[in-house]
């Protein structure tokens, strides 16, 4: 088999994302200050050309009910509410106040605050709070990794048919053909329940740290 998917260089990188709707001042602004106040833990906001994939695909979708698991200090929520359609509701699961408090601000200035709302608490708990129908267009799961199973657990079954449910981080840098740690081992274990789900037909991407997308029956 021709392999043609090629490395990213950081000046190919650069290059990708000058040309697929670059970050404008607000998502520049909120990746600087995330690195600033948080520098061990910025690698946990998803990458710029992510951003504007999320964007994308939330419009492509025409999504107005959307869900995020792991919102940090807020740049995949950001992207998303601003590919709702009109009257689109975005629920945000997330444990820290302190992440989450940089995220308030930002979607206030980007003027997406009102499409947002934030649920503090475990999300294997506060999912279950929503709907038991059908009823989600968008779904984005980007949170603790031993808990990716139980979020999916509480998702599917409330995807409208047709729905998209996006996975981030199912490459773990690499790690999952040679699991490490218990992570590692926990996504290379979901991505094999993913790939056996009847529910759901599902492709993975190499979008930053690897992005699986299952469009929902």
């Amino acid at each position: 088999m021709t392999l043609k998917s090629i490395p990213l260089t950081d000046d190919l990188h650069r290059y990708l994302v000058a040309h697929g709707a670059p970050p404008d001042e607000i998502v520049s602004d909120l990746a600087r200050e995330t690195l600033a106040l948080l520098p061990e833990h910025a690698s946990m906001q998803v990458a710029p050309e992510q951003a504007a994939f999320l964007t994308f695909l939330t419009r492509l979708l025409g999504a107005r009910q959307a869900v995020e698991v792991g919102t940090f200090t807020g740049l995949s929520s950001l992207a998303i509410a601003r590919g709702l359609t009109e009257g689109g509701r975005l629920t945000c699961f997330d444990i820290s106040e302190e992440y989450t408090s940089v995220a308030r601000r930002y979607w206030a200035r980007a003027g997406v605050d009102d499409r947002i709302d934030l649920r503090i608490g475990p999300a294997g708990d506060t999912l279950r709070e929503l709907p038991h129908e059908r009823y989600l267009d968008f779904a984005f799961i980007d949170a603790d990794k031993t808990g990716y199973p139980v979020y999916w657990a509480e998702l599917v079954p409330r995807m409208r048919p047709g729905g998209v449910i996006a996975v981030d981080n199912v490459l773990r840098n690499g790690r999952v053909v040679a699991p490490q740690s218990a992570d590692d081992r926990a996504i290379a274990a979901f991505n094999e329940d993913v790939l056996a789900d009847v529910r759901v037909d599902a492709v993975m991407l190499p979008i930053a740290d690897g992005l699986t997308l299952a469009h929902v029956h």
